[in-house]
C-alpha cells in the first residue's frame, strides 16, 4: 500500500467506499440475478469481507475488488444451485411412484423370468443373456463364442420360443 493512499481500515474511508459503491454493485448483481434481496445479500457479504481484508486491499483497488468479489459470489451461488437442483432431480428420478401392487407384480415376474431363463439349455441361455442383458449384437456374440451369426440366430430363436412357452402371455419378447 502506498503511503499517501487512504487505508480502508479507517472507518471514514470504508464508509466512503460503502456509500459510493454499495448501490451500483447491488444494481450490477441485480441485473444478473433479477432478485433484489439476493443482490443486496451478496453485496453486503462482499462489504463484510472487504472490512475483514481491509489491511490487504488498497483503496485504489477497492472498486475492482467489490465488483469482482460480488460477481464471483453470485457465480458461486449459481453453481451451488445447479448442484442442489441436480441432486433434487436425481432423488426424484430414483423415487418410485408406482403402486405397491404393481411393484409386487413386477418382482413376481422378475422371479419367474429368472427361473425360466435358468431352465434354458446352457448354450441358448448364454446367447440370450449376451443379447438381452449385455446388449451385444449377434455379430459380437458370434465373435465371442466362435460361432456363425446364423447359429446365434438359431439359438436365440430357440431360447425365445422356450421362454414364450414357459411364461405364456406374461412375456412380450
Amino acid at each position: 500500500m502506498q503511503e499517501n493512499e487512504p487505508s480502508i481500515c479507517e472507518e471514514k474511508n470504508y464508509n466512503e467506499l460503502f456509500r459510493k459503491f454499495y448501490e451500483p454493485a447491488t444494481k450490477y448483481i441485480y441485473y444478473k440475478c433479477g432478485n433484489l434481496q439476493r443482490a443486496e445479500d451478496i453485496v453486503q457479504n462482499v462489504f463484510i469481507k472487504l472490512w475483514k481484508l481491509c489491511a490487504t486491499i488498497t483503496f485504489s483497488k477497492a472498486k475492482s475488488y467489490i465488483y469482482t468479489a460480488s460477481n464471483n459470489s453470485f457465480l458461486n451461488e449459481v453453481a451451488h444451485e445447479k448442484v442442489v437442483l441436480k441432486h433434487q432431480k436425481a432423488v426424484t428420478e430414483h423415487s418410485n411412484h408406482e403402486s405397491p401392487d404393481f411393484l409386487i407384480e413386477v418382482e413376481e415376474f422378475r422371479v419367474k423370468l429368472k427361473e425360466a431363463i435358468n431352465t434354458l439349455n446352457p448354450k441358448e441361455r448364454e446367447v440370450f443373456l449376451m443379447s438381452r442383458v449385455d446388449q451385444k449384437t449377434y455379430k459380437e456374440i458370434a465373435e465371442i463364442t466362435g460361432l456363425t451369426v446364423k447359429a446365434i440366430e438359431r439359438r436365440m430363436s430357440k431360447a425365445l420360443k422356450e421362454l414364450r412357452a414357459i411364461l405364456g402371455k406374461e412375456i412380450k419378447i
